[in-house]
């Protein structure tokens, strides 16, 4: 029951759980990136081999983090949570003792599986445990931790892999689960949504999602050889993108992602946004750290601080941002920022061989933390906001898999795009000149999405009842009988 007060020693403990579990995933995110030359040299791998270690990690996520959430309504929040924990560690353990890159992409394909598991129930078990009058500040609590977690990932994983090894990136989670498991068993109230038990179960739309992200991401990242192999793959996996709409356009209110959501205008024009958004965002991170080492000059340690400033400037004025939002509206905010961001990002074209921190990086890395800080608020309480209350979960649900969709297809893609050879990273000119090209990949797509948020994002006006209705963000389903307009929560 949803009645554990934040001051309790349990709502402490449910507190420290949820942090710990997301802070694994979150970790993992941040701090690989600045390993990649190390694991490539170590293991002797081509670029490609560097894009699957990123990607396979967010292929598993993204496809399955909305069965996830299912999961975890289904059959317990706490239970799927702590299976996702461990089964986390297990495949961190293995990514940790790796012989060879094969089985390191395999491993980070299992870590993904685990953080679908984890993550969504994460903050779940927040909004389920947690009383009314304390879920909003118990929300803050984890988000602002999370945050703290971000801001010491790059740091952390840059120590460890000049130090320790880039192992050791991976290993850390091990003593994370140890901790986290046995305190949400014993702490954490189970929790779970019985209406689900008696819907059907959506397995065919998940793998038919699955499927269609790791045909498409092979293709793009294979691309290279021209092979038959590739050619089948690319059609296959668009063939299996169409039959995941078919089914779940079928399936209705069974699916893991009902299509009617995206009758709600303002829904579907800041998914856009954050298409463009993290498809740039995606693609920027991944070369960025790269290019810090392999043309820069700048150890893994000194990779990982670089963009310390973007972490920091959004923890200090976040909360801030997403106030002016809710004054002025979301429209400027989401063209403004994205806009920032491009900026910053052609402001990288300074960062070459021997390149100053504070004449070259900084500058870039504060304007596209500025443009971070502009948007990324306003985005989620729009998405939040642009449908019905009942929804926000689903809501929430869909614009996290489309943010990590889009990271996945920028890192598969950009490297083919720019003209990136399988030995690129190992030469610091032909590197350059690629990640210059990417730069301006990056910049225009940021664009984009500020022209679609220009033209599609408005500020919602008072909700209509009328189910019919589908502007302004109004409920895109009939309220329930006697109820009064309902406003959306952002978390």
């Amino acid at each position: 029951m949803a009645d554990v007060r934040i001051a309790s020693p349990q709502g402490k403990w449910i507190l420290l759980t949820t942090v710990l579990g997301s802070s694994m995933a979150l970790l993992d995110s941040t701090v690989v990136n600045v390993a990649l030359p190390r694991i490539g040299r170590d293991l002797d791998a081509d670029l490609a081999a560097l894009q699957w270690t990123v990607n396979a990690y967010m292929l598993t996520l993204a496809g399955l983090i909305l069965l996830g959430g299912s999961l975890g309504d289904r059959y317990g929040r706490r239970k799927i949570f702590v299976v996702g924990v461990v089964w986390f560690a297990v495949a961190s353990l293995l990514c940790g003792l790796a012989p060879n890159t094969g089985v390191l992409v395999a491993a980070r394909a299992l870590q993904g599986v685990g953080g679908a598991l984890l993550v969504p129930g994460s903050l779940a078990l927040i909004q389920a445990s947690f009383h009314p009058d304390d879920r909003g500040r118990a929300v803050g609590l984890w988000s602002g931790f999370g945050g703290i977690g971000a801001a010491v990932g790059p740091f952390l994983g840059g120590w460890l892999v000049d130090g320790p090894g880039w192992r050791w990136v991976f290993l850390l989670n091990v003593p994370l689960a140890l901790v986290c498991a046995p305190i949400a068993v014993r702490h954490v109230p189970e929790s779970g949504d019985g209406r689900t038990r008696h819907g059907r179960f959506d397995v065919l739309g998940a793998a038919l999602g699955a499927l269609a992200l790791a045909l498409v991401t092979y293709a793009l990242i294979e691309a290279r050889a021209g092979s038959l192999a590739v050619v089948v793959s690319a059609v296959v996996g668009v063939g299996a993108g169409v039959a995941f709409v078919y089914v779940e356009r079928r399936r209705g209110g069974d699916a893991m992602m009902p299509l009617d959501i995206f009758a709600s205008r303002q829904f579907t024009a800041v998914n856009l946004v954050t298409l463009c958004v993290y498809v740039a965002l995606g693609g920027f991170f991944f070369l960025s750290a790269l290019q810090l080492q392999v043309v820069a000059g700048y150890s893994a340690l000194g990779a990982g601080t670089a963009l310390l400033p973007t972490t920091v400037l959004m923890l200090l004025l976040s909360a801030r941002s997403g106030e002016l939002a809710e004054r002025i509206g979301p429209r400027v905010p989401l063209t403004v920022g994205p806009l920032l961001c491009a900026v910053g990002m052609l402001l990288m074209l300074r960062v070459g061989a021997g390149a100053s921190y504070v004449a070259d990086v900084l500058p870039a890395v504060l304007v596209l933390g500025l443009g971070l800080v502009t948007l990324v608020a306003p985005l989620t309480a729009s998405v939040l906001a642009s449908v019905g209350t009942e929804r926000a979960g689903l809501a929430s649900g869909v614009n996290n898999a489309a943010a990590r969709v889009a990271g996945l297809v920028a890192v598969a893609a950009l490297p083919l795009v720019t003209g990136m050879g399988a030995e690129a990273y190992r030469s610091g000119e032909v590197f350059d000149d690629a990640f210059r090209r990417a730069m301006w990949v990056c910049a225009g797509v940021l664009v984009v999405g500020a022209g679609v948020a220009f033209a599609t994002v408005r500020k919602p006006g008072p909700e209509c009842l009328h189910p019919e209705c589908r502007t302004h963000g109004c409920v895109t389903s009939p309220p329930l009988e006697g109820a009064g307009p309902v406003e959306g929560e952002r978390l």
